[in-house]
């Protein structure tokens, strides 16, 4: 068996497949054969024409051309980038874009390529020679280190040639490479092709027109010829594909692209991620009065990307596996922050204190948009998944002793009055019973780190502020509609909240709060 590997230090490969144009974005993977002996050759001509004369040259190509390689793969993903290049058009400079699309592999990791195949001693040294001054493979960016061996420790390959007539393996794709003819098959091409042309009847000339003879192209001696043909010229002649080339099928493995999560240790449900937060893109961003309706549509859209077949995750939907919902709020709250200049939103946060499992966090990752109005998708850049700690830069998960409403306050009860209709006042006598003050009180006791707060209602009007903007409540959507939950009566209230010390947000309460609504976040 004789062996190619291949290593790419800059972590990327370049290659567009013959008759492709670079701003399809296509990337060849594997290499063609075809492509895999015109770089030994042009490394010859570049750096080895005084070790490697062009008659040795001639019959290392040869004996490869002769067998069709098989392919062991790296983990690889594709990705790409855009840019504009300058032209000029008469007096003007214009742009076009243009699309760079690669592979990104490990810089490690090979490329290995066999050979079912044991080449003569000094063809096998010349292998060695062209593989070790080898400088790039595909485009010129394409940085890398090449080694030949004889043996392999394990081989399995990921992409191999397909016998005509047989359908590819499962688990596999055909893929179509462009590969070089063996010796007796060009031979026997060329003297067929040859004889066609000569047996052709020329067309009639025109009336007035001297008939001129069929111009005859001038086909390679053979295939180690026909590997040094230029493809511009080769193009610009007609040819859909190279004298002395035919397309190979190939079935190549259906996870050649397959994502490599990188593991993560969890030894407890403490170690769970707790926090995940978004940067919100968008060509007009939501505006703060409809957090709860964008908060719902992410909600909904993390329902559908965690059901694997066997039931949403347990973290978005709030019910157990007997179906019933949780009492201690633990599941995730979605909360819009409106950290731009006009009250737009900027950022959305996923909390849930019960933390985020391994098909949760793949559910997280996977959300990248939610539908918009009219027409404008909301897209959603995943910055990070991890503890209230690590996101020091999210005001809502900030330490303070004073917060105040970003979003309306609004009961799960109904204000309580007497038969005549005064109001039902608390022991204090400052709070109507089952009011939005009244309620926001009894919700801070149920917790320890809130206890011992002081409430006060916001009496400025407009009282709710956003980047500069303020809002009434009655501006902002209070009602998630197709949701349930107790809901008191009105369009919500904003409060201030003092804490003798220091407490580290999330602070939400009342209805909507899993939807960002009863948020705040701090005054200082």
């Amino acid at each position: 068996m004789t062996l190619l590997e291949l290593r790419f230090p800059a972590g990327r490969y370049h290659a567009t497949p013959w008759g492709r144009h670079v701003n399809e974005g296509a990337v060849e993977w594997p290499p063609s054969p075809w492509r895999i002996l015109r770089a030994l050759i042009a490394t010859r001509h570049l750096k080895a024409r005084i070790d490697v004369p062009e008659a040795r040259l001639a019959a290392l190509i040869t004996s490869l051309a002769a067998h069709q390689p098989s392919f062991q793969f790296p983990s690889a993903t594709t990705g790409h980038t855009r840019h504009y290049m300058p032209y000029i058009e008469g007096s003007k400079e214009k742009t076009t874009k243009v699309f760079d699309t690669f592979i990104h592999l490990p810089k490690d990791d090979p490329l290995t390529i066999t050979w079912d195949m044991d080449l003569p001693e000094d063809q096998f040294r010349d292998l060695q020679l062209l593989a070790e001054r080898m400088g790039y493979f595909g485009r010129a960016e394409s940085l890398v280190l090449a080694v030949a061996a004889r043996t392999v420790d394990t081989f399995k390959p990921d992409a191999q040639p397909v016998v005509d007539g047989e359908a590819p393996p499962s688990g596999t794709e055909p893929l179509r490479l462009l590969s070089p003819m063996a010796e007796p098959a060009y031979r026997q091409w060329k003297t067929g092709y040859e004889a066609g042309l000569a047996a052709a009847v020329p067309a009639s000339p025109a009336k007035g027109k001297t008939a001129k003879p069929p111009k005859r192209p001038d086909l390679p001696s053979d295939v180690f010829a026909a590997l040094h043909a230029d493809t511009g010229e080769l193009q610009a002649a007609g040819w859909n594909v190279p004298p002395g080339s035919a397309w190979v099928t190939y079935a190549r493995t259906t996870a050649a692209f397959a994502p490599q999560p990188r593991p993560r240790r969890v030894s407890s449900a403490t170690d769970l991620p707790t926090v995940a937060r978004y940067t919100i893109a968008s060509k007009v961003l939501p505006s703060i009065l409809d957090s709860v309706s964008l908060a719902d549509r992410t909600h909904k859209a993390l329902c559908a990307w965690s059901d694997k077949g066997s039931g949403r995750g347990s973290v978005f939907t709030g019910l157990d596996s007997e179906k019933q919902p949780f009492k201690d709020h633990r599941h995730a709250h979605v909360f819009c922050e409106a950290n731009g200049t006009r009250g737009e939103i900027t950022h959305l946060t996923v909390w849930a204190p019960m933390g985020f499992d391994a098909d949760a966090c793949l559910a997280l990752r996977q959300l990248n948009k939610v539908w918009g109005r009219e027409g404008h998708d909301v897209r959603l850049v995943l910055e990070a998944l991890g503890s209230d700690k690590d996101f020091a830069d999210s005001p809502l998960l900030k330490p303070s002793r004073h917060w105040r409403s970003l979003t309306p306050f609004i009961s799960t009860r109904h204000a309580k009055t007497t038969r005549p209709g005064k109001p039902k006042m608390d022991a204090t006598g400052d709070w109507q019973i089952g009011s939005d003050g009244h309620d926001l009180i009894r919700l801070l006791a149920l917790d320890p780190r809130t206890r011992n707060a002081t409430v006060g209602v916001i009496d400025h009007v407009p009282p709710l502020a956003a980047g500069g903007r303020y809002f009434r409540a009655l501006q902002f959507q209070t009602i998630r509609h197709g949701g349930g939950g107790s809901r008191g009566i009105g369009s919500g209230t904003a409060f201030t909240i003092t804490f003798p010390d220091p407490v580290v947000g999330p602070l939400v309460f009342g209805y909507g709060s899993h939807f960002s609504l009863g948020l705040f976040v701090p005054a200082d």
